[in-house]
């Protein structure tokens, strides 16, 4: 027999569960907890339920030590490997195998109704993942039998586009920008190129001229000592000298 290497993940587990022994079931109607002994439990311990492929098992083992007690296979639910009870959510009855082919019913009850609820869902949940499982590989087959569409290019076959909408740029497109040397444009109205001439009263005077008579140069006007006095000399000029020179005379 081939070595089964399927992974074993773990689902659920409670630290506490009461195993009872439960009389033949006597009619269609379902098992009822208050038939059983409830205040003599033939066996408490732990319970894992764990999962291998499909399958799902559920292990009873000593709490202490690990040692497995019983152990119930479970292949689909709701099944008769697992049945719940017909007159309490905390009782189920379980249908546990030795290995050898043979089987019995246990009653399998917990003190606590969260973890009878957890042991519900853990089940359940497995199971719609191994339907989702089977829904998916159904639909990858039915996928990998039909004709595939074929949408390649015959040979020789061509194909057009047609693409409205688009201008082409004009050819003068957008100016270059101009790179200059950081200078600020003249105002309104100036002469680019210059600055402004000094007003007449502060004109530069000539350099002295030879004297043709006396055959010596003439000196040149000395600048003043006092710093205002050019200013006080433009400031001497008539009131239609200011209006032409454009400066302010100062008092």
């Amino acid at each position: 027999m081939a070595e089964d290497n399927t992974y074993e993940s773990m689902l659920c587990v409670k630290p506490e569960v009461h195993v009872y022994r439960i009389p033949p079931r006597a009619s269609n109607r379902g098992y009822r907890a208050a038939d059983w002994k409830l205040d003599e439990p033939a066996w408490s311990g732990r319970l894992k339920i764990t999962a291998k492929g499909k399958k799902a098992f559920i292990k009873l083992e000593d709490r202490n030590t690990g040692e497995l007690y019983a152990q119930a296979p479970v292949e689909q639910y709701p099944g008769s490997a697992v049945e719940a009870v017909t007159d309490s959510s905390r009782y189920f009855v379980i249908r546990i195998e030795d290995g050898t082919g043979r089987h019995a019913f246990i009653g399998l009850g917990f003190a606590d109704r969260g973890d009878s609820f957890d042991f519900n869902v853990a089940i359940q949940d497995h199971f719609k993942w191994v339907k989702q499982e089977g829904d998916l590989a159904k639909l990858e087959a039915s996928q990998s039998s039909a004709p595939k569409l074929d949408l390649s290019f015959k040979e020789g076959q061509t194909i057009k586009i047609s693409i409205g909408n688009i201008k082409k740029k004009e050819a003068g497109g957008a100016k270059p920008r101009a790179v200059g040397g950081g200078l600020l444009p003249p105002p309104p109205g100036g002469k680019p190129g210059g600055f402004l001439p000094p007003p007449e009263g502060l004109q530069t005077a000539p350099a002295a001229q030879p004297n043709a008579d006396l055959g010596s140069p003439v000196p040149a006007a000395q600048p003043s000592s006092d710093m205002w006095g050019d200013f006080t000399s433009a400031g001497s000029n008539s009131n239609k000298d200011d209006s032409k020179s454009g400066w302010v005379q100062f008092s």
